[in-house]
């Protein structure tokens, strides 16, 4: 029986399909999670149940001793576990991408520079360290966007228009870095000029280098500021096959100058009269639960073909059926979630194949950009990728969301799925 070493984040949405592949595979599965070491032993937790994935160079070594047989293959399900995945699959000796080029695909500046070296399209941009103060004049024209250096999914990343709403907007994403990145005081921030276009997303796998599109995504909305939340993803694009051979051209090329040559990536670009411009390349697969809306292209589930590469077991084929969706429900305010009414309504809006609703009652949720996750999903399928958006933004006005906005102050309950430990 093959083992793979499944490092899985304490919050992660994904942790229960990737386990549910490994099961459907026969795979015996090694997991390591990141509960707070203070907490866990409480709690009857092994040490490899406590791992601080987002030191890496500590953890690594706390999982070697835990590990016992070595495993076939070491995953990370989410972006706090890639750098610690690499390191792992070095010291191992397994097949993987270099710490070095999950580093560079993580740290947005490295990112930048990155592409600017390789004479990719890259917009003018420098780094804001954290000596500078925030009223210091933005040395771009505007509009810019400030953006935190390692956090995914639009989170602390703010556009601005004049010098105040720049400044306003450093000391925020600030905020937001330092409460959300163990080293977020030190990082600094990234400014970059603001690039117009219409945004894609491509989902694609690694072989020996070459890439495998498994599907791109449109982004209907418009996502121009000042916030970029996330919304809706469907595929395929209404777009020429030669800019969609172009996007993927131009993933491959960053791909090789950062040495990431194995596994799933999940890029985002915009796309101009100029070409493409990449926004950030990760070396997972699409985050949440978006990928379930690929199970019927794939003829499986997007973990277990992530597991059968990891594991060097056969792949099969990519075929486009129909049009599919996904909408990741926004969050409307900040507050505490109180109830979710007619989810049976949405349901039964014609094209609608599943709603699956994440957050739970008497959780505190915040919208971009200090939120870290949704309310939950749609999913949809269509004869067009037209059918499909009226179809999710159709169920989306069905679903009304009690959020209380006062936050009454009162004995915090720590969960161990949430857990923050320093």
């Amino acid at each position: 029986m093959k083992r793979i070493l499944l490092l899985l984040p304490a919050s992660s949405y994904r942790n229960e399909d990737f386990i549910a592949a490994a099961k459907k595979l026969d795979v015996e599965i090694i997991s390591a999670a990141d509960y707070c070491h203070r907490l866990a032993p409480g709690w009857g937790m092994s040490p490899i149940s406590s791992v601080p994935f987002d030191q890496p160079e500590i953890a690594v070594h706390q999982v070697m001793e835990s590990l016992g047989r070595k495993p076939d293959a070491v995953l990370a399900v989410d972006d706090s576990g890639l750098e610690l995945a690499a390191l792992l699959s070095e010291r191992l000796q397994l097949p993987g991408n270099p710490p070095a080029g999950v580093w560079l695909m993580r740290d947005k500046l490295a990112f930048r520079r990155l592409l600017r070296n390789g004479g990719l399209h890259c917009p003018e941009f420098y780094h804001l360290t954290s000596e500078t103060q925030p009223e210091q004049a933005c040395s771009l024209s505007f509009p810019v966007v400030v953006k935190a250096r390692r956090l995914s999914s639009s989170r602390g990343v703010v556009r601005a228009d004049t010098q105040e709403a720049f400044t306003q907007a450093v000391k925020w994403v600030n905020r937001i870095q330092e409460k959300a990145d163990r080293d977020g005081a030190q990082l600094g921030l990234i400014v970059e000029r603001f690039i117009p276009g219409h945004e894609y997303a491509l989902e694609g796998l690694l072989e020996k280098g070459e890439l495998r599109v498994l599907a791109l995504f449109d982004k209907p909305d418009p996502l121009d500021g000042p916030y970029f939340e996330e919304s809706i993803y469907i595929t395929p694009p209404q777009l020429s096959q030669a800019k969609q051979d172009e996007i993927a051209h131009t993933v491959q090329q960053a791909c090789q100058l950062a040495g990431i040559v194995s596994g799933p990536i999940h890029a985002e670009m915009r796309l101009n009269e100029q070409g493409v411009w990449l926004l950030e390349i990760a070396t997972r697969s699409i985050g949440g639960l978006c990928g379930r809306m690929l199970q019927h292209a794939l003829g499986m589930s997007l973990e277990e073909l992530i597991l059968r590469h990891a594991l060097n077991m056969p792949l099969p084929k990519v075929w486009q059926a129909e049009a599919t969706g996904v909408m990741m429900i926004p969050i409307p305010k900040r507050g505490i979630l109180k109830s979710v009414h007619h989810l049976d309504e949405a349901r039964q809006v014609p094209g609608i194949s599943d709603i699956k609703i994440t957050a739970s009652a008497g959780q505190i949720v915040s919208p971009s950009p200090e939120g870290a996750s949704y309310l939950g999903f749609i999913f949809a399928s269509g004869i067009s990728p037209d059918a499909v958006e009226s179809s999710l933004r159709h169920a989306h006005s069905c679903l009304q969301f009690d959020v209380q906005t006062e936050i009454p102050v009162t004995n915090a309950i720590t969960h161990p799925g949430q857990a923050g430990c320093a």
